[in-house]
């Protein structure tokens, strides 16, 4: 199932906002005078194929899910392509199409795929994700994605990795939806997210990973998010507010292609990883 595309119009404020509300000054995400201006942080995609996500949720009923199973739904992967950063002055179109659906032990696994184009209708980024609503069932559908991305090659860890960690703030949930646009309850409301069978409010994954994406690119990148060109992982924790993070970034693994493969992971305060399996590949081998 295909969906009519959304469209947004990218203004610096957009792109500036999201980079600072996750606590990332750099001068390539706010200093407006630079010669060629401001990018948007890699992750950035995820704001404007937000809209996409809630639009196809409305949309339930016809695949036969009510809208309490709906609900159940939580993010488990996230594979993007990154065919160039979002910059200011872009008209963006996202369009999100459904192309799998299984069962798996948790619940129903649907694999959706978001195509974002510019105004030119060339290729700005592909997100490919993983959702499981817990304990609702396909009637034994099984269909899985015909074209997954290609596998990410070179994802060997080695040696010791860089260990960083991040103080997230009790209100990081709350600036994270404005910054970002991102808006669902359970990171804002306590109710909501107590009624949804969390503790409490957490920190989006979305977040969680850009800072992953974060670390990778100040140690194996040189500071330049320009390098990335695919990212890829799996949410398997919850990160509950205030806490600490950790992000470990390992040595990256030049491939075939000449591209750098670099793992990371990024944990929760009690150790576990939240960000899982964590892979980014740098357009350079540095």
């Amino acid at each position: 199932m295909s969906l009519p595309p959304v469209i947004h119009d990218i203004d610096e404020r957009w792109t500036m906002a999201y980079a600072a509300g996750l606590g990332n000054h750099s001068d390539c995400y706010l200093d407006t005078t630079r010669l060629d201006g401001v990018v948007a942080h890699p992750l950035f995609p995820i704001g404007p194929e937000w809209e996409a996500i809630v639009t196809s949720r409305s949309m339930s009923e016809p695949l036969g899910m009510t809208r309490a199973e709906v609900l159940t739904g939580v993010h488990a992967t996230h594979d993007l392509t990154v065919h160039r950063l979002v910059r200011p002055g872009d008209r963006l179109s996202t369009q999100l199409c459904i192309v799998g659906s299984t069962d798996i032990s948790p619940g129903a696994k649907v694999t959706t795929r978001l195509t974002t184009v510019d105004q030119h209708g060339e290729p700005v980024a592909t997100t490919t994700q993983d959702a499981i609503y817990l304990g609702v069932l396909t009637d034994n559908v099984d269909q899985p994605d015909p074209t997954p991305p290609p596998v990410i090659s070179a994802p060997e860890r080695r040696g010791d990795p860089i260990v960083t960690t991040i103080d997230v703030s009790a209100g990081a949930a709350h600036v994270y939806t404005e910054c970002a646009r991102i808006w669902n309850p359970i990171h804002t409301d306590r109710s909501v997210a107590q009624t949804s069978g969390l503790p409490d409010i957490i920190l989006h994954g979305t977040a969680t990973l850009a800072h992953g994406i974060t670390a990778v690119v100040n140690h194996r990148a040189n500071g330049d998010p320009e390098l990335v060109r695919r990212v890829a992982g799996r949410f398997a924790a919850m990160v509950e507010l205030p806490s600490t993070i950790t992000v470990k970034v390992w040595t990256g693994n030049e491939t075939p292609d000449g591209n750098m493969t670099v793992p990371f992971e990024v944990h929760n305060s009690a150790g576990v990883a939240a960000v899982k399996d964590g892979l980014v590949v740098l357009g350079t081998a540095l």
